[in-house]
């Protein structure tokens, strides 16, 4: 027997390659399948079966493309339903893999058809649970993600409470958690950075896992601090449960070298969006007028799905050379199917031309410093609502806004007015400067090196001091 985790960490996504005496399973594949059937090949093994632990919502499954590749069976839990040939199978059900089986436990809470499958080793002891989303290590699944259900967010965790107390708790300590995610995903608030654990260990230090915790508290404390879920996730859910594209269609289509004459056409004419996914730097310091950036080097598909609200926008790249195909790659796996070319050359092939750059204005704290007044500076700190809480630069005139909700927000700022605007670090404060920027927002001054370079600046910073040690 065979188990290898393909982690993605830009997803910070599991997907599972299960082998026994030649024949394989795959477990929550990502939508670039080619490398499952290449793998298999190498082994001189065969896919049999295509698991999904649920219809995700963070990314789009490869599940209808490896199964057209390799006749595999798409195999759900209880009650899925789909526009496309599946396997709805029933709890308890077994599914034999060479000289391993694999027992769907129906575990719904995290979505209603959600299923942790259950390996059994060649010996036929409980050897590792695919959880899904319904047992990260730290954590568990987020109750508020059903597709068109009639059911609360308060249902649906009161359903996973009895899940995990029914159906995992009860299994053996030594069996290995094998869970869709890690640290960074929107799936959950309290992920371990770890992505491979034991069961054990989850029911002493895991918060839901908690003895003697009554189904009052879990509801309560796994329902509390849950931020909104991005729009693009009911929108990737139903994909998975409807159907897409297939990726090769699409890489074909999106990684297509585009002279800057066409690339300025096709953007005017299909009222494409121009999405310039370099570095901070490399955009500060020249970009097309109204692009938006989003870098490839940081919480890219994530930040694409927070921020882009329609699936369907054609979309034009500005890419670092030789990244093409990874991002219009990226960019499919959250949905993002209509990347119609990228700049061949890139911005300077653009600057040949004589084509019109522009560029934000980008100061240190040092200068940043020297020009802050606290009664008259408009700041804007776009990091999310807990970092904010939790220590900020005093100020009367400092805004804040999470820059996840800036499409709800333009209205709470002054086209007028200058603002500073910074965030942790400085990829999130460029993202939303370019955002404002091709809104019309023109008088913005990036400040580097974000809040990490304030604090530890002269500059006035509180700190949030919880109530409960007042």
């Amino acid at each position: 027997m065979k188990i290898e985790q393909i982690y993605t960490g830009c997803l910070a996504q599991g997907a599972y390659y299960i082998e026994s005496k030649g024949e394989v399973a795959i477990i929550d594949p990502l939508r670039e399948t080619q490398q499952y059937v290449d793998k298999a090949t190498k082994e001189n093994a065969k896919i049999k079966y295509i698991f999904e632990t649920h219809f995700h919502a963070d990314f789009v499954s490869g599940h209808v493309d490896l199964a057209k590749k390799t006749g595999a069976k798409i195999i759900y839990g209880p009650g899925a339903e789909t526009s496309y040939d599946i396997h709805s199978a029933k709890d308890n059900e077994e599914f034999k893999l060479g000289d391993v089986v694999i027992k769907v436990l129906h575990t719904p809470g995290h979505t209603l058809e959600s299923s942790t499958f259950l390996l059994f080793d060649e010996n036929g002891k409980e050897h590792a649970i695919f959880s899904g989303d319904t047992l990260f290590l730290g954590d568990v699944g987020r109750p508020d993600l059903a597709i068109k259900s009639d059911l609360t967010k308060e249902d649906l965790a009161a359903m996973l409470y009895d899940s995990l107390r029914e159906k995992i708790m009860t299994l053996p300590n030594d069996v290995i958690v094998y869970p869709a995610h890690g640290a960074g995903s929107a799936c959950g608030k309290n992920l371990s950075k770890e992505t491979v654990g034991v069961l054990g260990e989850q029911k002493k230090t895991n918060y839901a896992l908690r003895a003697n915790m009554t189904k009052a508290e879990f509801v309560k404390e796994v329902l509390d601090g849950i931020a909104p879920p991005p729009q693009y996730f009911a929108k990737n859910a139903m994909m998975n449960k409807s159907g897409y594209d297939s990726f090769e269609n699409v890489l074909k289509k999106g990684d297509t070298p585009l002279a800057p004459q066409q690339f300025e056409n096709i953007a005017n004419h299909e009222n494409a969006l121009v999405l310039d996914v370099r570095t901070e730097k490399e955009f500060i310091e020249a970009h097309i007028p109204n692009s938006i950036f989003i870098g490839i080097n940081g919480g890219f598909a994530p930040w694409v799905g927070a921020l882009i609200t329609d699936l369907k926008q054609p979309i034009l790249l500005i890419t670092p050379k030789g990244r093409e195909e990874e991002t219009v790659t990226r960019l499919s796996r959250v949905g993002y199917d209509n990347t119609l070319g990228y700049l061949e050359g890139g911005i300077e092939a653009w600057k040949k031309t004589g084509k019109d750059v522009e560029s934000i204005k980008s100061i240190s704290v040092d200068e940043f410093s020297k020009d802050y007044d606290s009664k008259s500076s408009n700041v804007l700190d776009v990091r999310k609502d807990g970092e904010y809480k939790s220590e900020h630069l005093v100020g009367d005139k400092v805004q804040h806004f999470a820059l996840d909700y800036i499409n709800d927000n333009m209205n709470a700022i002054d086209k007028d007015k200058t603002y500073y605007v910074h965030c942790a670090g400085g990829y999130r404060s460029v993202i939303a400067a370019s955002i404002l920027k091709a809104r019309g927002f023109d008088n913005l001054i990036d400040i580097a090196g974000g809040f990490g370079a304030i604090k530890n600046s002269d500059l006035p910073v509180t700190n949030y001091v919880c109530p409960s040690t007042l």
